[in-house]
């Protein structure tokens, strides 16, 4: 099933205290009460604090934020693992927060699907099995669900693993088999927390491409939970970055590359290779409507990192960054794509000027 008519997930004014007394403190927390004097004075933990994220349907919604940020908090209440203190978590416009036990079953069967990073396998299902264990419990039958798992097993890259059990699979195999499983529910939102955290570098940007690939096709709501900012900008539609539960900034890789909110963001940012985050439209000089197409050309959305490569035999001069239809939008020199690699310099044009160029 498709994203299309999916409305995506908006969590409005989402407050979470940990504690016997939880909700007589939600007012106090409001008004200004810190984490810190909220656990000193009541002995009670601040989890979130007055979380509004908008996370549209069919893209890849990141949390970030280092240990005891509330990231793993926050997706918990998207299927309410954890219910909230106060506040709203609206999937597809119903409020999770109100559904019956019942209903919430319902919701976890059919709307949502979870990939975990201790992967959750069951030791004595082999890789099939484990597949269509959501199936099951929805009472397909066997034969049905068998051939939607066989498809996504394909899919993930585990053809002719089928028979095996966990302990016969490496940890990027066995996350495999967790995505085949999630996936094969349909459900539209996919909760990804830290899914990735405990495989090795190689097998970890393997399976990000994975995910890539697989989103191209099914364009499901995905909510990726993650500690790493390379992740983070890689996998990122939108990111929002948590600290001390509260979001301290969100919006697109770019945004948070080049508009770090505070020093706290830049510190994440300033080792980041801007050159695979940052796209030729953050760096070019825009053109006006009817501009004339001249020299060679290069797509807009291309990062910096692939126009440089693609670029470097090219005659020295003005690049002209272009449309999928072929439309001219800006110009770039091949020395102020480096420069934008190694600087972190702002855009030569604010971002309204440049977003009037495309819109012409």
């Amino acid at each position: 099933m498709a994203d299309q008519q999916f409305d995506g997930i908006k969590i409005r004014s989402l407050y979470k205290i940990f504690g016997p007394q939880a909700a007589t403190h939600v007012d106090a927390v409001k008004n200004g009460m810190s984490k810190m004097e909220l656990m000193e004075r009541y002995g009670h933990v601040l989890g979130l604090k007055d979380i509004n994220l908008e996370m549209p349907a069919g893209c890849i919604q990141v949390i970030m934020g280092l240990s005891g940020s509330g990231k793993s908090t926050l997706i918990r209440h998207i299927n309410r693992l954890i219910d909230p203190t106060a506040g709203e978590v609206l999937v597809n416009g119903v409020d999770v927060v109100k559904m019956s036990q019942a209903e919430l079953r319902e919701f976890r069967r059919q709307q949502t699907a979870m990939v975990f990073q201790k992967f959750a396998l069951l030791p004595h299902r082999n890789v099939i099995e484990n597949t269509v264990y959501g199936l099951d419990i929805q009472n397909m039958s066997r034969a049905k669900s068998t051939d939607i798992a066989m498809r996504w097993i394909e899919r993930v890259g585990l053809k002719g693993f089928e028979k095996k059990y966990p302990n016969q699979l490496s940890g990027g195999m066995q996350q495999r088999v967790g995505l085949a499983r999630a996936l094969a529910n349909d459900a539209p939102v996919l909760l990804m927390d830290e899914a990735y955290s405990a495989l090795d570098p190689l097998i970890r940007t393997d399976m990000q491409t994975v995910l890539l690939d697989l989103q191209k096709e099914i364009k499901k709501t995905i909510v990726f939970i993650t500690h790493d900012l390379d992740e983070a900008l890689r996998l990122g539609d939108q990111i929002a970055i948590l600290r001390d539960g509260q979001v301290i900034q969100q919006g697109t890789s770019q945004d948070i590359v080049l508009r770090p909110a505070d020093a706290y963001i830049a510190n994440f940012v300033k080792e980041v290779n801007r050159g695979r985050v940052l796209n030729v439209e953050a760096v070019m000089q825009p053109l006006r409507a009817g501009a004339p197409l001249n020299g060679p050309t290069i797509f807009a959305g291309t990062t910096v990192e692939e126009a440089v490569r693609s670029l470097a035999l090219a005659p020295d001069g003005d690049v002209t960054v272009v449309t999928t239809s072929g439309k001219p939008i800006g110009i770039v020199t091949f020395r102020r794509l480096a420069e934008a690699m190694v600087n972190a310099q702002e855009l030569p044009e604010s971002r309204e000027q440049v977003l009037a160029a495309v819109a012409h």
